[in-house]
């Protein structure tokens, strides 16, 4: 056994013994520890949390135990989010001790998650009485002034100088152990944890850094101010730009963060040009997002399941539209946007406008389909509708009633048949019924439309979600074919209106609209496609210009992407429109057939194909740093291009018309043709 997997054994405690990936020696299959730096480690504030944790499991497998996570500690969110232990003594253990000892505090255990990585947790607030003396160095080395108002960059600092101290106290005492044979590197992601990258630097500790930025922050609140962001990224004066948003300390971090990393990527082709207009550095490495697929694999069951979470729908539909319940629920289509509430940047502004449009086009074609939009954004209100509270209760109320009246009819039916006689329909609904009955359509009665929101605003006036539905008169009239419905809130099972979560949501719509200006990656459109629910997305995402790349033919798979970049903005709804009308006009044995081509690009984006820009930026990180890493083979793959659709299926394959439960429907010609590109179909 050699000393280095020897000391290794030691690393974790006997806590965690019972996982293998911990406990032989065996397992370790190098002497690269890996370390990924980001606030979001066992901290739910934003998407770089789902990037992390969705590869936590694969980052595990490959790495074993010399894979750590280092983010900040949180109180109580983080308690429900690691089991904390103390380490086993070994260099991990000791150099948490070297922090603890300098009157920082530290906290150790295993994230639950898949795969339950290591965790390193640093309290900020342990070290807040040293944060003059952090500024003041970064200032002398960095000329990067942090103000006392700036509450971010003044957790940053304690962040960052935190893990730095960790990291240069792991390498100093790995180098003491184990002399040249080991080597470090640490992955962080987004400015807020770059100032640990940045001393590491300044200090001189032999770690190799990468660095990812997964949306600039000057893009972020130029895109929020509604300027011609793509069309001007090399006109912007940055420095007047960062000044104006006030924003100018935290851009110089995420700049010297870049600037100083050994490697530097980002997550999307988009971000990339971003990036190099601003910030001033050529990504060296593309390292899109994935998801973990086993956790949405659902085989065969995935038609099955969207039959069933849209029945879920549909009960909360029925509640929600008593009383005005005039549409077909069986010809009801279902679409959805869901993300941060960003109105330009997600593109929701576009999305209202376009229903607006469908709607009028419904109408004239005189259709017998309904689209209802659900709008998903979390914003802050004062409670539920009570409308809407009213709704569902009349709809429980109703549904009870009948089911009693059915076991009364039932049971009477049943003594009547038994003796001899046939029954008569007087002989089954009592008067009791009927009253009953009465007593219920009467409360289902209501003069007014459904709400268009399920909750109160906090400021209904000035919400630009309510004031473009209303601007667009999309009010879920009687003669409207598109109905709206706002829920300012993330779904969840303990949700009183929808009783059901956000998976189970998106596997019950139809499509997913997504139809962003500024969207760095787009995990929405991505947890659609892995559902096998067709989605809409933009040519200004990371996703879709990620699925251009890689798919021949998009559409046919049932990934819609708008131009955003290349034709004017009416021109872009217009074509949105165009895709959202196209969709209602397909059979239910269509859409079947695009939801299984859907599906079938799940393994696109499965961190198990994805995770090799991962690895190939750390290696050219290492390679850097420790002149004796060698770049294997796999360091220069890249995955292949997804053809056209099978146009005609092969003789094993079963010819099928099933609708729910069948994994390979027919591909053939005539199929493809309906699903491809409707070019005659023009708004």
């Amino acid at each position: 056994m050699d000393p280095v997997s020897s000391t290794q054994n030691q690393d974790i405690t006997e806590h965690v013994k019972c996982q293998e990936n911990c406990q032989h020696p065996s397992n370790v299959k190098s002497h690269v520890w890996t370390f990924e730096c980001a606030w979001e480690v066992a901290n739910k504030v934003g998407g770089i949390y789902t990037v992390i944790r969705s590869k936590t499991g694969l980052s595990v497998e490959m790495m074993k135990n010399q894979y750590v996570l280092l983010g900040p500690y949180k109180g109580k969110s983080s308690r429900e989010e690691i089991d904390e232990f103390e380490f086993s003594p070994g260099p991990l253990y000791d150099a948490v001790c070297k922090i603890r000892d300098a009157g920082l505090q530290v906290h150790t255990g295993t994230w639950l998650v898949d795969g339950n990585p290591v965790v390193i947790l640093f309290d900020i607030a342990s070290a807040s009485n040293k944060m003059n003396y952090y500024k003041q160095e970064l200032f002398e080395k960095t000329n990067i002034g942090i103000p006392d108002s700036d509450v971010e960059s003044n957790d940053s600092v304690l962040f960052g100088f935190m893990v730095a101290q960790f990291l240069a106290e792991f390498s100093n005492i790995l180098t003491t152990i184990e002399a040249d044979s080991s080597k470090i590197v640490c992955h962080f992601h987004e400015w807020l944890s770059g100032i640990g990258l940045i001393m590491l630097r300044l200090w001189e500790i032999k770690v190799a850094t990468v660095f990812t930025t997964h949306a600039t922050l000057l893009g972020r609140y130029l895109c929020a101010g509604s300027t011609d962001f793509y069309n001007n990224l090399n006109n912007f004066n940055i420095d007047i730009e960062a000044g104006n948003r006030q924003i100018y300390q935290r851009y110089c971090l995420e700049r010297a963060a870049a600037h100083m990393a050994h490697v530097f990527t980002t997550v999307s082709d988009i971000t990339a040009m971003e990036a190099e207009c601003l910030l001033k550095r050529k990504p060296d490495v593309i390292t899109p997002n994935g998801l973990n697929i086993k956790r949405f694999s659902a085989l065969h069951e995935f038609q099955n399941l969207h039959a069933i979470n849209k029945e879920k729908i549909h009960d909360f539909v029925r509640g929600h539209f008593y009383g005005h319940l005039d549409f077909d629920l069986t010809k009801t289509l279902y679409f959805f946007i869901a993300g941060r509430y960003e109105f330009g940047n997600k593109g929701v502004d576009i999305f209202i406008e376009s229903l607006a449009r469908l709607n009028h086009l419904m109408k004239e074609s005189g259709t017998d389909v309904t689209v209802l939009a659900f709008i998903i954004l979390p914003a802050k209100t004062n409670n539920f509708n009570v409308e809407s509270l009213k709704g569902q209760a009349v709809a429980k109320s109703l549904k009870d009633t009948i089911e009693n009246v059915q076991k009364n009819i039932g049971k009477k039916l049943f003594e009547l048949c038994l003796s001899g006689q046939m029954p008569e329909s007087d002989d089954l609904l009592s008067k009791d019924d009927v009253v009953r009955l009465k007593r219920c359509l009467f409360a289902s009665h209501r003069s007014l439309p459904p709400p268009i929101t399920t909750h109160n605003i906090a400021q209904d006036d000035t919400d630009q979600v309510l004031n473009a539905l209303r601007r667009c008169q999309l009010l879920n009239n009687s003669w409207d074919r598109v109905k709206v419905v706002f829920h300012p809130e993330f779904l969840s099972s303990t949700n009183p209106l929808f009783n059901l979560d956000y998976e189970e949501f998106i596997r019950g719509c139809n499509l997913g609209v997504f139809p962003s200006y500024y969207e760095p990656w787009g995990y929405t459109p991505a947890e659609c496609t892995v559902m096998g629910i067709p989605s809409i997305t933009t040519n200004l995402s990371g996703f879709g210009c990620f699925m251009a790349d890689h798919i021949a033919d998009p559409e046919s798979y049932g990934i819609h992407i708008v131009d955003r970049q290349n034709i004017s903005l009416d021109e872009s709804i217009n074509q949105l429109t165009r895709y959202m009308l196209n969709f209602t006009l397909l059979t239910e044995r269509q859409r079947v057939i695009q939801r299984n081509r859907t599906e079938r690009l799940s393994e696109i984006l499965d961190w198990e194909n994805l995770f090799i820009y991962y690895k190939r930026a750390r290696l050219m990180a290492l390679s850097t740093v420790y002149s004796d890493t060698v770049l294997d083979n796999e360091e220069g793959s890249s995955l292949a291009r997804q053809p056209h659709p099978v146009s005609e299926p092969e003789s094993s394959r079963p010819v099928t018309t099933t609708v729910l439960g069948s994994q390979d429907e027919v591909d053939n010609e005539k199929e493809l043709e309906e699903l491809g590109n409707r070019a005659s179909r023009n708004i």
